[in-house]
Parts: structure tokens; C-alpha cells; sequence
């Protein structure tokens, strides 16, 4: 991938139909069929041979392009039909080109003008791709995934990026926020001595800049993980949702670091092979080492939420135990009070049930004339809630 080529000539209709192997035209025109929509029909050319300046607008997909010759910007390009006219006249130089979201017709160009595998091309279309490293011919595809901490959700918001890296190009697809790129041109167009490296350089700032983009991501994870056992320590009823939200953002993270340590081996595994300036080894071997401090890092986190997460399944558990031995304490004692209101309301009914029926006064009431009839009424009274009494306290009810 050190060694440049010379940029083609634009192709015409009939170099064509005769250009490559036939193994190869068959499949390049296979993937084209079946990826280029249908074509519009001929219009009307509008008098003196050009069209409108609205017509020749490029999509806002096309974020920046730019041409640059040992290390620095030789043009920046408006257009995709600009900046490939321009990198053949230059064969030395080597395009930067960056879009977000771009249109099928915008890939589909590039995949013609550069030679690009259509899996790959393919991929950069539908995105949702796992992190991984391909190499197709003198063509590297990269994709990752990218991340940011957003404070005022307090959420993990990811990206995706895919990166075409040829032998005088650099094409970046970016699905989502994350990372700025324009960060990254700027850092490398001040450092002319590592641009001028070329393609590899380029697609070292971007591993580095994704891979820094991580920093703050493990800090403000770090930072919500403290505040969740604070939470789970107060008894917060909210923090189980919290836990499981978090834990499902770390599995995210988590696939899109793990793959990133093996693609970073992979390209130290090529340095021999494939010429990598000894320098731009040294970087990749730093970005290497804090990848793999990070996907540490995460598998960490995911260990310790799964912790807190057993934790605070242990102290709610606790705390309904303690809650249903309280209930029980409550009911016992509230059985406790009832069996005495109960003990003194039967001992309380024996002398009124014999008071009552001993006060109707019927003429012909057994013993009503009998001289020791009240004394008699008094001590069985007396009797009956004297036996009472006896019974409950010997029961514990009194």
C-alpha cells in the first residue's frame, strides 16, 4: 500500500467494454447492474451547451475533498467530478475525501473512479457493520465505531465510520455524529511531516482521533457507575432501570472496542509486509495500547454494573424481608391486643347474660320469690368470670 499508482485516464464507452480480464469485467459489471439505479432519460440540453449552475450542485453529503502533494493542500475541490480530474493530472498527489450519509449514486462514482471492492461498497451503503479490517487488492476498508458521552442525557451516543484506503486516496463514510473528522484534517494539515506519509498516515489520525474520542466516554461512565452505587446504597427505586440501561450501553461499547484491539494487531502484522514507515509504526503501537487499555477498561464496567446489579438485588431483597418481618411484628402484636379485647368482652358477657335474664321479672320465673336468689345471681356471675379470667390468663391471652 506504500507504492503510489498513476491515476487513469477517464475511461470511454468503448475502452470499456475491452478493458481488464474478462473474469474481472464480468464481475465489476455484475455488482454495478444490480447496485446502479435505473438511468433517467435523455434530457433536453438548454441553449449554448450548458446547464444551469443548480443543476451541478453537489448533495450536502460531500463534506470536504481536498488534493494534497507532500504533506500539504495543493487544491480542495468542490465536487467529486473535480477532484478526480484533478488527481489524475496530479499522479504524485493524494485525495482526501470526506462525506457524511452519502447517496448511493455519490458511492457508486467513487467505487468506479477508485476501484472499490463492491462488498465493501456495499457495507459503506447499509452501515450497522461490526468494527473490522479488510484488505481488498492495495485497498484497506476499515469500519468503526466511534462514541461521545452526552452530559445532559447522561447517554452514550455512538457512531459509525467507514474508511477507503487506497495507495493516493482517502475516503471517509461517516453514519452519525461521531468523530469530527474536521479535527483531524486540521491536526494533520498542521503536521506536514506526517501527511506527507500518506494514506496510512491518514488512517492513523483517524484510529487515534476514535480512539481518544473514548476518553471521555470511560470518564463520564466511570463518573455515572459512582453515582449508581450512591444510589443503590440510598435505596433509590429508580436505580435498577438505570443499571440496565447503562449495562446495555457498556455491551455497545463494549463491540466497539473488543474488534478494534485484533484490526490494530492485524495492521502491526503487516508492518514488514507491507513497507509501514517506521515512524507510523511507533503511532499505531501507541493507539494500540490505549485501545486495549479501553476495552479493559469497558470489561470492567460491565463486571462491575453486573455487581451492583446483584447487590441491589441483595438489599431489595433485604429490605422487603425486613419490611415483611414488620408486617408480621404489626400483626402479631395487633392479635395480641385483639385476643384481650376479646378475653375481656366474653368475660364482660357472662354476668350481663345472667344479669338480663334474671332481670325480665316473669311471675312464673323459677326461683323468682327465692330468698337467696340475687346472692345466688351475684356468685354465679362472679363464678362464670372468675373461670374466665382463669382460662385466658392460663392461655396467654390476658
Amino acid at each position: 500500500m506504500s507504492e503510489r499508482r498513476a491515476r487513469p485516464a477517464p475511461k470511454s464507452s468503448t475502452a470499456k467494454a475491452s478493458a481488464g480480464s474478462a473474469a474481472k469485467g464480468s464481475r465489476k459489471s455484475a455488482w454495478r447492474r444490480a447496485l446502479t439505479p435505473p438511468s433517467a432519460p435523455p434530457e433536453t440540453q438548454p441553449p449554448g451547451g450548458e446547464r444551469p449552475a443548480s443543476e451541478t450542485v453537489e448533495p450536502p453529503s460531500i463534506v470536504q475533498a481536498a488534493l494534497y502533494r507532500d504533506g500539504v493542500r495543493v487544491s480542495s475541490p468542490a465536487t467529486l467530478a473535480e477532484t478526480f480530474r484533478e488527481l489524475r493530472e496530479q499522479p504524485s498527489g493524494m485525495a482526501w475525501i470526506g462525506l457524511a450519509r452519502p447517496t448511493e449514486h455519490e458511492l457508486l462514482s467513487l467505487a468506479e473512479e477508485f476501484d472499490l471492492h463492491p462488498l465493501s461498497v456495499e457495507d459503506a451503503m447499509e452501515a450497522h457493520q461490526r468494527p473490522k479490517l479488510e484488505r481488498y487488492g492495495d485497498t484497506l476498508f476499515v469500519v468503526l465505531r466511534a462514541a461521545r458521552y452526552l452530559d445532559a442525557p447522561e447517554e452514550v451516543d455512538f457512531g459509525e465510520l467507514h474508511v477507503f484506503v487506497g495507495p493516493d486516496f482517502v475516503i471517509t463514510v461517516r453514519h452519525g455524529a461521531a468523530p469530527d473528522l474536521s479535527a483531524v484534517r486540521a491536526r494533520m494539515e498542521k503536521t506536514p511531516e506526517l501527511l506527507k506519509l500518506g494514506p496510512e498516515a491518514v488512517l492513523y489520525a483517524i484510529l487515534d482521533a476514535v480512539v481518544d474520542g473514548y476518553a471521555p466516554v470511560v470518564a463520564g461512565v466511570q463518573n455515572d457507575i459512582d453515582e449508581i452505587e450512591t444510589e443503590v446504597f440510598r435505596g433509590d427505586p429508580e436505580v435498577s432501570r438505570r443499571i440496565y440501561e447503562l449495562s446495555r450501553e457498556m455491551v455497545e461499547f463494549q463491540r466497539a472496542t473488543r474488534p478494534l484491539v485484533g484490526m490494530l494487531h492485524a495492521l502491526m502484522a503487516g508492518f514488514t509486509k507491507y513497507g509501514t514507515d517506521e515512524e507510523l509504526q511507533r503511532y499505531l503501537r501507541d493507539v494500540a495500547d490505549h485501545v486495549t487499555h479501553t476495552s479493559e477498561r469497558v470489561d470492567g464496567f460491565r463486571q462491575a454494573l453486573a455487581d451492583i446489579l446483584t447487590v441491589n438485588a441483595t438489599l431489595v431483597t433485604q429490605q422487603q424481608n425486613a419490611e415483611m418481618r414488620a408486617l408480621a411484628e404489626a400483626g402479631f402484636e395487633q392479635n395480641e391486643e385483639i385476643k384481650k379485647i376479646s378475653s375481656w368482652a366474653a368475660i364482660l358477657f357472662a354476668p350481663t347474660l345472667v344479669g338480663t335474664i334474671y332481670g325480665m321479672n316473669f311471675d312464673h320465673m323459677p326461683e323468682l320469690h327465692w330468698l337467696f336468689g340475687y346472692p345466688f345471681a351475684m356468685l354465679l356471675m362472679a363464678g362464670v368470670c372468675t373461670s374466665l379470667y382463669v382460662i385466658f390468663k392460663r392461655r396467654d391471652w390476658l
